[in-house]
């Protein structure tokens, strides 16, 4: 059982012990990811911002349980049920050495979280959600290609227009993690410097073994990505950051209710490409 009215096979975890809902409360950063490794590669600015504070605190929610993880190596042989516990097990590693606040792991399958009719998924992040009301909250962008990560995504926007517009997050931000978001237009782009405690960093995207074994190598990945990033930024100024992740402002869409999400991420990919269109149209010689 959990401490709140959650999905009746989801886990709570507090690295530092202590009451659930009064570290839900003290909430000031929070990342909602489809997956155990999710927040740890798209959230680290929310990570680094909190870490080592005392009046700042990150808090994660996973949605699902694990079990359809890829798997080989070591791992090969694990049951689902095996693979998922060591999922859950990794991700409450990466909670204490990030120092969370607290941690939720949901427990739903991935198909639970495709499932757009039921609303059990949505009633839990509007539960969490109350009880956190968070200043920042990070989730995965709607451009990402992961079908879980975009479902996650689309719960996440209703369930944060469900809270008193009082409450909601000054700020929501969607994030890299399968596809990057180096293609947004400049002005679209929120730049995250993750260039803080570059060893903490190292070290939460090292503990998924699960995954790494299973022939994915996530750190070198990730922080391939990040540096890229920071390098290919600015084409005629010096690197002002080591280490940058970007990000889209989902905002707009919990401060209008009525703004359609497709729509609001068409005009992404409008200016993204009038500003390929009007860069070829500029060097072109006339015909």
């Amino acid at each position: 059982m959990t401490p709140l009215s959650l999905n009746p096979l989801a886990k709570v975890f507090l690295p530092e012990g202590g009451d659930f809902t009064k570290a839900l409360q003290k909430t000031t950063h929070l990342g909602i990811g489809a997956h155990q490794d999710d927040l740890e590669f798209m959230a680290y600015e929310g990570i680094q911002t909190c870490y080592q504070k005392n009046d700042l605190w990150f808090s994660g929610v996973i949605l699902t349980d694990g079990r359809g993880s890829s798997r080989s190596g070591l791992y090969r042989d694990w049951t689902d049920n095996q693979i998922a516990a060591e999922r859950i097990k990794e991700q409450e590693q990466a909670a204490t050495v990030g120092q969370y606040a607290c941690l939720a792991q949901l427990g739903y399958r991935s198909s639970d979280v495709k499932n757009s009719q039921d609303p059990s998924l949505q009633k839990d992040l509007v539960t969490i959600l109350s009880q956190t009301k968070p200043q920042v909250v990070y989730l995965h962008n709607p451009a990402d290609k992961h079908d879980t990560h975009v479902a996650s995504f689309i719960h996440c926007i209703h369930a944060l227009r469900e809270i008193p517009k009082p409450h909601r997050p000054r700020r929501v931000l969607g994030c890299e993690v399968w596809r990057s978001l180096d293609w947004l237009v400049d002005n679209d782009k929120i730049l995250m410097n993750v260039s803080g405690f570059p060893d903490l960093a190292a070290q939460l995207n090292a503990i998924f073994q699960t995954q790494i074994a299973g022939g994915k190598n996530y750190p070198q990945g990730i922080t391939g990505r990040r540096l890229a990033n920071a390098t290919f930024h600015q084409s005629h100024q010096p690197d002002k950051a080591s280490a940058i992740q970007w990000a889209m402002d989902l905002t707009p869409l919990i401060l209008n209710d009525s703004l359609d999400i497709a729509e609001f991420t068409a005009q992404y990919l409008d200016r993204f490409r009038c500003d390929v269109l009007q860069r070829l149209s500029r060097f072109t010689p006339p015909q």
